[in-house]
């Protein structure tokens, strides 16, 4: 992925995620507040994020620790296959954190050793992702409390969703100035 693509495509997905929240604002809080519950978003996000954990885990290489890859592979495969009957509550929250904790490193390549000090609207972007997953894949309840601050008043998520929608929109801006 190149760093067009990245930049482009965080952009797009950003400003897509703040139209709801500032387009319905206050509407929006019955959906989003059932989602750390949530047993089909866990099923979702956690096997997605399970099966692109399981694919790194079976295609390491032998510096590592590639040797021990099938052991790894089945140590991790119980874990996450565990994870769904002994730690149900809050699982959609863990299984967003691991995607976001993924696909960082993703776009973290996109942006390495690049050139234009552009790049950085969406390498800050990137690292505050990160230590926003880190917080809730320890701490999975505290997006249940900050669901209850957002929601309760009728501003807030109007606030966040426009400034999703805005940085999505510099991102996209920003892309198209490499």
């Amino acid at each position: 992925m190149s760093l067009f693509q990245a930049t482009l495509y965080t952009g797009i997905f950003l400003a897509l995620s703040g139209l709801p929240f500032l387009w319905k604002g206050a509407a929006t809080a019955e959906p989003v507040r059932a989602f750390p519950r949530s047993s089909k978003a866990a099923y979702l996000l956690m096997g997605t994020a399970s099966a692109w954990f399981l694919f790194h885990v079976w295609h390491l290489g032998p510096a590592d620790f590639g040797q021990y890859r099938h052991l790894l592979f089945a140590v991790f495969f119980v874990a996450a296959a565990g994870s769904f009957y002994f730690v149900p509550d809050f699982l959609a929250v863990r299984g967003l954190a691991a995607l976001i904790l993924l696909t960082a490193g993703v776009l973290l390549d996109a942006a390495y050793m690049q050139d234009p000090a552009a790049r950085l609207f969406l390498v800050g972007f990137i690292y505050l992702a990160i230590v926003v997953a880190l917080i809730l894949g320890a701490s999975p309840y505290k997006l249940r409390d900050f669901l209850s601050w957002l929601y309760h008043g009728n501003l807030r998520p109007r606030v966040l969703g426009a400034l999703f929608l805005v940085y999505g929109l510099l991102l996209v801006g920003v892309a198209f100035s490499y």
